[in-house]
Parts: structure tokens; C-alpha cells; sequence
């Protein structure tokens, strides 16, 4: 039984998907970045290579066409290098800008932004030559194998299927000018890349759902963990269970202390006792105690020990008892049947004054 209760077979908890987020435990598909990346890439290369070029060949152009006026010696030398590396920046620096983002873009499409130090602690099962062997002949190992070899198997057949046809074009690139063979490489480029993106996309949305389900089975639980989160959480039943007996006891101290207070007790007569208290200036009577069994017995003792009247009166009694809470007004419902008592009571209590006199 020991052995069943620590078998992870239970879905995960949110607080524990939660914990796992904190420490850092997260799906992460690599292969999602390298979609986004590539992607990236590809957008930069379609959408900014012209103007990329156009820059660079421009500034290429206007230096080696005043080479012969360029002063190269101490500050003028600096000054060169300064203007020719922020010309390169500004050129490149909307396509880098896009890879940025897309690697970024990259992770968190996978999981939200998470920062922890957890994963930089050193762990003796990362320099463990046994945890390393079972990492290398891991399920993950075999899936990173099997996954490599299927991208290479398939990206080579692409490449293949659209170079093939353009076999004759490409043999005549020894013979073409500078500015065709440009032309020609950029479109080549952006066909297979755009294949290359439309692949990795099925590639990436695979291994993402493998990654995820890896993920999620590493969080499962056993029971026995269940329980121990629960009581963390909701605390320890048992505890709750006294710290509940305490508080209703000293609930029901202070009700049989306010007995004594009570007009009148009206009863079922045996199961249920209600403890009423009028006077005059009270807007209605209020309810000072109430109880079955044992605590209506009780509050009927005390009620005798006092001198209180006790009236038998079933229907009202568990009427008024699944009505009214402690130090409520009775509903008004009631306000008849309890005022006929309560002048019935103060009526005995007017006669036993002038029987005394």
C-alpha cells in the first residue's frame, strides 16, 4: 500500500503547476524557438534585404570610389572606422530588431515570463555520470535522435526537389555578373527558406505537444502528495476539526451565560428549547439561546435554576429554532405567537407580585 500511495498517477494541481512555474520547470520546445528564429529571418531577409543591400553597396561604392582621397592616419583613421561601423549598424539593425523579437516571441508563446535562480543552482545530478547515462538513453535523447533525423531526411529532400530544376541556372552563375548572381541567390534563398519554415512549423507544432505531455507527466502526483498539499493549503483536517470544537464550545459558554437574561423559554418540550428576552423600549424579542437534546436540556435547567417560565409550545419552538440565529429579532411572522406568551408570562408574573403583597 505504501509503495500504491507513492505511484504518480494523479493529475496536477494548479498550485502545483503553479510551483513549477516559480521554480522554472516550464515546457520548452526547442524546436519552437528554432521556428521563430528561422521565421524571423526569413521576414528580415524578404522584407529588408533590398534596402539592406542598397545601403551597404552604396556606402562600399563611395569608398572605393574616394579611396584615393581617404586620409587613414591617427584621428581620421577612427573617424573612418566610426562611420563606416554606425552605416553597417543602421543597415542591419531592423533585421536584427526582428530576430530579437522572434526569439523572444519564441518562448513566451510557450509559457509566460518567469525569472527564478533556481535553475543556475548547482546539482550533483548534473555532474552524476549515473544521471547523465540516463539522460543520454532517455526518452527525450531517443526523441531529440529521432527528430534530428527526420528534419535532415526531409529538409534534404526540399532542398533537392527545388535545386534540382534549377541545376542548369546555377551552373551558369560562373558565367553571370555580380548583380544577377545576387538576384539569383536571394530568390533561391527565400524559396527554400519559406519551405524550410512551412516544415519546421508542423516539426515545431509536434515536438511542442511531445514536450508538453513530458512536461505534465513530470508533474503528476501520488496520492500521498495530494494529501500533503491539501493540508498545507487547507490546513490539517484534524486541527481544523479542533480549533471548530473550540470555538463552538466557547459559543455555547457565552449562549448558557445569557440564559438567566431570558423573558421566557419555549419548548418542543423535550428536543428543542428557545431562550427569549423582551423588554420594554426592545423592538421585538430576541433571541438569546437556542438547542436541541442536550442543550435544550441544558438551557431548560438553567431556565428552572433562575426562576424562568418554560411554555410548551412544539410548533413555535422548532419554528423559532430554524428561524433565528443567537442575538437575532424574531421574524416577524412569529411577533403574534410570541407576544401572546410573553403577555401570558408578564400577566403570572403581575399576579404572583400582588399574591405576594
Amino acid at each position: 500500500m505504501a509503495e500504491d500511495s507513492d505511484d504518480k498517477t494523479e493529475d496536477p494541481t494548479q498550485k502545483r503547476l503553479d510551483d513549477a512555474h516559480a521554480k522554472g520547470d516550464v515546457v520548452k520546445s526547442q524546436e519552437v524557438n528554432t521556428w521563430f528564429i528561422i521565421a524571423g529571418g526569413t521576414l528580415a531577409l524578404a522584407a529588408f534585404s533590398g534596402g539592406m543591400g542598397a545601403t551597404l553597396t552604396a556606402t562600399m561604392r563611395g569608398l572605393l570610389a574616394n579611396s584615393y582621397d581617404i586620409r587613414v592616419d591617427g584621428v581620421a583613421l577612427i573617424f573612418l572606422m566610426r562611420k563606416l561601423a554606425g552605416e553597417l549598424i543602421s543597415a542591419v539593425a531592423i533585421p536584427f530588431v526582428v530576430l530579437a523579437v522572434a526569439a523572444i516571441a519564441g518562448n513566451l508563446i510557450q509559457h509566460k515570463l518567469t525569472w527564478t535562480s533556481e535553475v543556475l543552482a548547482p546539482k550533483a545530478s548534473r555532474i552524476s555520470l549515473g544521471a547523465g547515462f540516463k539522460r543520454l538513453f532517455s526518452m527525450q535523447a531517443l526523441a531529440n535522435f529521432v527528430k534530428g533525423l527526420i528534419k535532415l531526411a526531409v529538409l534534404g529532400s526540399v532542398m533537392v526537389a527545388l535545386l534540382w530544376p534549377q541545376r542548369h541556372r546555377l551552373e551558369s552563375l560562373v558565367s553571370t555578373d555580380i548583380l544577377g548572381t545576387l538576384l539569383l541567390t536571394r530568390s533561391l534563398s527565400l524559396d527554400l527558406l519559406a519551405a524550410v519554415v512551412a516544415i519546421l512549423f508542423l516539426v515545431a507544432a509536434a515536438d511542442y505537444l511531445f514536450q508538453y505531455r513530458q512536461w505534465f507527466e513530470r508533474q503528476k502526483m501520488s496520492l500521498r502528495e495530494m494529501k500533503d498539499e491539501f493540508k498545507q493549503t487547507e490546513g490539517d483536517p484534524q486541527v481544523k476539526g479542533k480549533i471548530r470544537q473550540l470555538r463552538q464550545a466557547r459559543a455555547r459558554r457565552r449562549m448558557m451565560a445569557a440564559v438567566p437574561k431570558a423573558s421566557v423559554i419555549i419548548t418542543n418540550p423535550t428536543h428543542y428549547a428557545i431562550a427569549l428576552q423582551y423588554d420594554r423600549g426592545m423592538n421585538a424579542p430576541v433571541c438569546l439561546a437556542k438547542g436541541t437534546d442536550l442543550v435544550a436540556l441544558k438551557i431548560r435547567e438553567l431556565a428552572a435554576t433562575h426562576s424562568i417560565p418554560i411554555v410548551e409550545n412544539p410548533p413555535l419552538a422548532r419554528a423559532l429554532h430554524a428561524t433565528v440565529e443567537i442575538d437575532e429579532e424574531i421574524p416577524t411572522e412569529h411577533y403574534k405567537a410570541v407576544a401572546e406568551i410573553i403577555g401570558y408570562v408578564m400577566k403570572l408574573r403581575r399576579g404572583a407580585g400582588q399574591a405576594r403583597t
